[in-house]
């Protein structure tokens, strides 16, 4: 009972001795530095991403830049991202320091718990390494579609970490850049859509080429966005032993889909409306 006593009075006597108007004032002093430093931080923010923003604007409008707005995009979205990044380092710092941690000091002193961050960061910094060298080697930009891996779709933002596909049923992607390996970019060159029509060994043959050409004659190619005119190819067998006549026109980046549809759709209503019977 008496321990039990002498503990109490002990526990009394420290909470009596406590400065708690400095505890208070000192207490005040950090929350007041921390709201301080995380408005400033805040305004800076608002006006860094004015001023990028302005800057990217400028040299949008500007026709004398050699960057496309595909390119200007990706390196919009990345300065930004490099912007934040930089803020949010600053923002963490000053807490630490703000409330009495040297970080300094630790940063320096700690070398084993630095090898334990070091190792965690070798993904963030594969990451910012094989993002670096994607922006560089200009393989990939902001509305480009293309297929990494398993995933296709239009690329909506590069990042230093990660970039974001969506697909075509408006899934997001997020792909960390270091599994970033091989690159399909259907956004580059001209596409190539393949028409195949199904004929029977039979078939009057002049009589559908005249059909398609007929066909290709009235096409709008400007309005469809197709570079080069539909051709023949020639004939191939189907695994099922069809036989089919192919037709391919080229077509700008993203139009090869549409094009399909519809030239495969007036060449087999051109064929019917002739009374050409074709398999079924």
């Amino acid at each position: 009972m008496k321990s039990s006593f002498n503990f109490n009075s002990f526990i009394k006597n420290m909470f009596l001795k406590v400065n708690w108007e400095s505890v208070l004032q000192h207490v005040a002093s950090v929350v007041f530095q921390l709201i301080l430093l995380t408005v400033v931080l805040l305004l800076i923010n608002w006006i860094g991403k004015k001023i990028i923003r302005h800057i990217f604007k400028t040299s949008l409008r500007n026709s004398k830049t050699t960057f496309s707005p595909k390119k200007l995009d990706t390196v919009y979205t990345l300065v930004l991202n490099i912007f934040k990044y930089i803020l949010m380092f600053f923002w963490i710092y000053a807490i630490l320091s703000a409330i009495g941690i040297p970080v300094g000091t630790l940063i320096a002193g700690a070398g084993i718990f630095s090898l334990a961050i070091g190792l965690g960061a070798q993904g963030f910094v594969s990451d910012m390494v094989n993002g670096f060298f994607i922006l560089l080697e200009q393989q990939i930009s902001v509305g480009d579609t293309i297929k990494v891996n398993a995933v296709e779709g239009q690329v909506t933002y590069v990042g230093i970490r990660t970039t974001q596909i969506q697909s075509v049923d408006g899934t997001l992607n997020y792909i960390p850049n270091r599994n970033i390996t091989i690159v399909s970019n259907m956004s580059r060159n001209n596409m190539q859509a393949l028409m195949e029509i199904p004929i029977s060994s039979d078939a009057p043959f002049d009589r559908i080429t005249k059909l398609i050409e007929d066909t290709n004659q009235e096409l709008d190619l400007n309005e469809l966005k197709i570079t080069k005119k539909p051709s023949i190819i020639g004939f191939s067998n189907q695994p099922d032993g069809t036989l089919v006549i192919q037709i391919a026109a080229y077509t700008k980046p993203g139009a090869q889909y549409n094009v399909k549809n519809v030239l495969l759709k007036k060449y087999l209503l051109a064929i019917q409306n002739d009374g050409i019977d074709l398999p079924k």
